[in-house]
């Protein structure tokens, strides 16, 4: 299959599908259908990305009984589509950015995200090792009645801070991008984390930078707006 539109047109458990809407998604195709009358998410996965999906699958099964993260109905290998459940609500990103958002509201859902964070890593947290999300953005997130993880294709063994950075560098580097209230929000995001964990998160400065740096690959239209802020970071210690 080459995509979604092939996929139901060709594959017959999938002819009644109705799609409502498309998602952005840089490497799979991800929509929101009507599936035999039940609301759906269905998420292709292009070939050479088996291994993403069976991470996904992986996580969805151990986390979601106990997590808000969707559930997995189905992992359809032969055509490597994942089947979850539709959770309706609006996408972080859009929310924190959104200028009609009051900033203590913004400032409770970063105690909110922070809380998420914590309880995903004490829940697959080993003896020896921490299993983190990956990919940790704003737009992986939805808020509903309260906050929910999605797209685990990228979790992996890890360090938390390394969600943690990730994060702050989302909500940093997206329009608008560095202002003061973004390094505050980012503040109060990573103290509420630190508060609710017992581990140390680390040179969470370093990290963002190196988080900052990496986004070069996917935006280098502002290669230098990344880089002078990731040494601003480094340099002054901005997020402590």
């Amino acid at each position: 299959m080459k995509d979604m539109e092939e996929l139901i047109k060709n594959v017959e458990k999938y002819k009644n599908a109705l799609i409502q809407q498309k998602f952005k998604s840089k490497k799979n195709t991800v929509v929101y259908a009507i599936l035999d009358g039940k609301p759906r998410i269905l998420k292709w996965f292009a070939p050479g990305f088996t291994r993403q999906m069976e991470t996904e699958y992986s996580m969805l099964k151990k986390g979601s009984s106990a997590l808000n993260m969707p559930i997995s109905y189905e992992k359809d290998s032969d055509n490597n589509v994942l089947l979850m459940n539709y959770i309706m609500g609006e996408n972080l990103c859009d929310v924190i950015n959104d200028e009609k958002t009051a900033f203590s509201e913004n400032q409770r859902i970063m105690v909110l995200l922070a809380g998420w964070f914590a309880r995903f890593h004490r829940s697959f947290k080993t003896a020896d090792q921490f299993h983190i999300r990956g990919d940790s953005v704003l737009r992986n997130f939805i808020l509903a009645d309260c906050i929910w993880g999605v797209d685990f294709e990228e979790s992996r063994v890890g360090k938390p801070v390394e969600d943690i950075a990730g994060m702050c560098s989302s909500i940093l580097s997206t329009d608008p991008m560095f202002t003061s209230e973004k390094f505050q929000l980012c503040k109060m995001f990573i103290t509420s984390y630190i508060k609710s964990v017992k581990w140390n998160l680390g040179n969470i400065n370093e990290e963002v930078a190196y988080a900052l740096l990496e986004k070069i690959q996917w935006r280098p239209e502002v290669e230098e707006t990344l880089r002078n802020h990731a040494h601003k970071i480094r340099k002054h210690d901005l997020l402590r």
